[in-house]
């Protein structure tokens, strides 16, 4: 009985559908396609706002695995021996050892008239690269917006995060200090650990990642002399395009490498609490604002289909008179509703996958603190498309079921 109610409702579907306005048929769709898009686009983009500042450190500070001095040192203890492991390691591409400290950068100093004057300076870190080798690894080249990088030899030059100039700081706030008149090529004075030196600024880059915009930096050859230590503080890792994170911290750890003496994290590992938290929170509301979207075309799908059911009342109560079981009836407006729903869904996932991803990736959102790209991971992407369609079908079903359990002499003289 069943399947020859499914057979039934199939063929009625079928002709309704081939005799239906094409007006109507695109408008339904349409609201498919918006809805599945809206569930899919308003969490991606503000998922992907965070999504972007994760992986601009990833990509310019952390790399895939970042290690670090461990909470009770000053530095990480037996570092040539670590780079050899981490060197020992096939799936590592490349590395940058990090020499860092906290110190002093001050402009204008020359300026000052008296020694009571307040002091134009900023408390920050410093960072002792390899030019060459931090470039591999986290491309910093790319980042400048004046001036030049870094060579190996320079000797009293560095180059300075955009977040340490007032002039790149969008907004007032007391908690950043900035220097003022500070320019490619402007003299400032730096002072470390009680030494203090005279340097030229060679570059000033910009990342949106807050470790790197606050900081300067050297060639390591003169600040590893010039803070007196010979041990590393941060060792950045690149790994090879199909290489798990994960399992080469685990290498890491296993080949000899002691939480006393270093701590291995892999980028996911090094993101800070609040960004995760803001993450689950911006997801969390974007799934709030589709979900009243998905309502909404719902509503919209139950007022076309029960119309439509409603200007058919009088044909509905002829199927039925001639014997047509009720059930097969309300499984074609079922068929109908799915029909508009899967279509809907394949079209607004081509959309999704073929042009809007992409889209963002080469063009992403500029944001005062990422770039904010469009995340749409393929599961919920298909989660999403599954509940379209669900709530699509029940939308279709009911309007059906309404009209379906009127009378069918009253259908059929179009009585209420």
């Amino acid at each position: 009985m069943f399947l020859s109610n499914l057979r039934v409702g199939f063929f009625l579907a079928i002709r309704q559908l081939r005799r239906s306005s094409l007006w109507t048929t695109g408008l339904i769709i349409s609201i498919m396609i918006l809805t599945f898009l809206n569930l899919v686009v308003i969490s991606g983009i503000l998922v992907g706002l965070l999504e972007g500042a994760i992986q601009n450190t990833k990509e310019h500070y952390t790399g895939d695995i970042i290690i670090i001095t461990p909470r009770e040192k000053t530095f990480i203890e037996g570092s040539p021996d670590i780079i050899n492991i981490v060197n020992s390691i096939p799936e590592v591409s490349f590395i940058s050892p990090r020499y860092t400290s906290g110190g002093i950068i001050e402009s204008n100093y020359k300026e000052r008239i008296k020694e009571t004057d307040i002091p134009e300076e900023v408390s920050t870190s410093f960072a002792g690269i390899d030019p060459i080798a931090e470039d591999q690894t986290t491309g910093l080249s790319k980042l400048l917006i004046e001036g030049e990088y870094l060579d190996v030899d320079d000797f009293d030059q560095v180059i300075i995060g955009a977040l340490l100039i007032d002039r790149y700081l969008d907004f007032e706030s007391e908690l950043f200090s900035t220097l003022k008149n500070v320019y490619v090529g402007s003299k400032v004075r730096i002072e470390i650990n009680g030494a203090v030196r005279e340097v030229t600024v060679k570059g000033i880059l910009k990342s949106k990642v807050d470790e790197i915009d606050r900081r300067v930096f050297f060639p390591e050859k003169q600040f590893k002399n010039l803070i007196g230590q010979t041990n590393i503080n941060e060792i950045s890792i690149k790994l090879t395009g199909d290489a798990d994170p994960i399992l080469v911290k685990k290498a890491l750890i296993a080949s000899g490498i002691s939480e006393k003496d270093a701590k291995v994290q892999t980028f996911e590992d090094a993101q800070p609490k609040f960004l995760k938290d803001m993450k689950a929170t911006f997801k969390l509301l974007g799934n709030i604002i589709s979900y009243i979207g998905l309502a909404v075309a719902s509503i919209t799908v139950f007022i076309v289909i029960f119309i439509n059911a409603l200007t058919r009342q009088k044909f509905i109560g002829i199927l039925k008179g001639i014997g047509i079981n009720g059930t097969a009836i309300e499984i074609s407006y079922i068929f109908q509703s799915f029909f508009y729903a899967i279509i809907g869904a394949v079209i607004g996932f081509s959309i999704l996958q073929i042009i809007l991803v992409p889209y963002f990736a080469a063009h992403p959102i500029n944001f005062t603190f990422s770039d904010g790209i469009l995340v749409a991971p393929l599961t919920e992407t298909l989660g999403s498309a599954t509940l379209l369609i669900i709530i699509t079908v029940i939308a279709g079903y009911l309007p059906s079921r309404m009209i379906i359990r009127k009378n069918t002499l009253d259908s059929i003289l179009g009585r209420n």
